[in-house]
């Protein structure tokens, strides 16, 4: 059996259901996983998947001044390590590039995963491609073992490319979720085959059918309004303010009411903006849900929006999970013509795209889906059978699994350098 340590920016985490997905399906494939985190939860509460991962979990010191102790300890034995003159210029040539305190504690937090790590552990995945894969390369490097990385959005559209063609030189294999972020990370690599496409995909077990067909409503109804719907962290690239500046240009003679779901620090700048364009009183903010909460929303939603777009700092979504979500419940879907979005909502057929930051060419696309249930609910009807041809959960493990398949002998190797605890 492969014995795999998972390092994880924070775990669990709402927002992430597609790594818990992961997670237990590489379990149930019979690979052993260790999962260390870089911070601890923050989230009031978690997912079911989540108490369904049999994989212990291990904070590492998320501030390095708090546990001096640990942290000492783990140096005076990395120390030792043949590797750590080469790691710890390897380093300092990034602190260089980067003069940053997260840098500092990378290598501290990879200190301290080299020290702590089981000796049975034959190789490291990190999912993100900036911290989780800076700590998992620093603490490959220096027990000599393999390491790989999952790469997702933020990290690939933020991290510099000197950074990213470093780290894809020196991983054994990397994996993300869009074709468009394939492409990108291909052009770096000096391997391009070292990157795959990998979907997340669904788990449609989980992820079944709707039991009741959606509602013909079409907003004519002031006591049955029609129901819109958005699930997403109130950060810059998902676009909630577009969305509540295309509420408020909706006409009068349009019944609607909106559901937020998600937390962010945007929270309270967005009410305020609601407040101001006088809508406030036909929207619903639920914050942060567990994954039930969420599906119920999801089917009784009748129109699901989201305004993704590239913000200043060039972070943008790869392929969100939330889409896929709402189209495997049904759900005609409304979002912007930007990242792989296009991967997945084919424009007229299973929803419409839209071009980012226009609010008035997002209200029109949500008033006429409003005024034409029929056409609505073939879209979503289309979305799932697209979901189930292209987008399950099961293609996308077995893929990664045969990643994890380790060479013979390859567990025996680690930590040859090491010396005695």
């Amino acid at each position: 059996m492969s014995s795999v340590a998972v390092i994880l920016k924070g775990y669990p985490r709402l927002s992430e259901t597609f790594i818990a997905q992961e997670i237990l399906g590489l379990e149930e494939a019979e690979i052993d996983i260790q999962i260390y985190s870089l911070r601890k939860p923050t989230d009031k509460t978690s997912h079911p998947i989540h108490q369904e991962i049999r994989a212990p979990v291990v904070y590492l010191p998320e501030y390095l001044y708090k546990e001096p102790v640990r942290l000492w300890r783990a140096w005076k034995y990395v120390r030792a390590l043949q590797s750590y003159r080469k790691v710890y210029s390897l380093w300092i040539n990034d602190l260089k590039r980067d003069f940053t305190p997260n840098r500092v504690r990378r290598f501290g937090q990879a200190v301290v995963l080299a020290a702590e790590i089981p000796t049975q552990i034959s190789h490291l995945y990190a999912h993100f491609l900036h911290t989780p894969a800076s700590v998992t390369r620093y603490a490959a490097q220096l027990l000599g073992i393999s390491w790989s990385v999952s790469a997702h959005a933020v990290d690939i559209w933020t991290t510099p490319d000197w950074e990213k063609r470093e780290k894809l030189d020196d991983c054994s294999w990397a994996t993300t979720c869009s074709d468009i972020a394939s492409k990108h990370l291909k052009e770096l690599a000096a391997n391009p085959e070292q990157v795959s496409l990998i979907y997340h995909g669904l788990d449609l077990t989980r992820f079944s059918k709707p039991a009741k067909a959606k509602s013909p409503r079409n907003g004519s109804s002031k006591s049955d309004p029609i129901r819109l719907l958005t699930v997403g962290r109130a950060v810059e690239k998902k676009g909630h303010d577009i969305v509540i500046a295309a509420l408020s240009a909706l006409p009068p003679s349009l019944n609607w009411r909106w559901t937020h779901i998600g937390g962010g620090l945007l929270v309270k700048k967005l009410k305020k903006q609601a407040a101001s364009a006088g809508i406030s009183e036909k929207i619903d903010w639920r914050g942060s849900l567990p994954q039930n909460e969420v599906m119920e929303a999801y089917n009784s939603a009748d129109l699901f929006v989201l305004a993704n777009r590239v913000a200043k700092n060039g972070d943008q979504d790869g392929l969100p999970n939330v889409l896929m979500e709402a189209q495997s419940q049904e759900l005609a879907c409304i979002a912007s013509n930007v990242a792989a979005v296009p991967e997945l909502i084919q424009d007229d057929i299973n929803g419409s795209l839209v071009t980012a930051d226009e609010p008035l060419a997002l209200a029109e696309k949500i008033y006429e889906l409003a005024e034409l249930p029929e056409k609505r609910i073939q879209m979503g009807k289309r979305g799932r059978e697209i979901i189930e041809a292209r987008f399950s959960h099961t293609a996308g493990i077995k893929a990664l699994v045969k990643k994890f398949h380790l060479e013979p002998g390859k567990s025996a190797q680690i930590k040859a350098n090491s010396p005695e605890r």
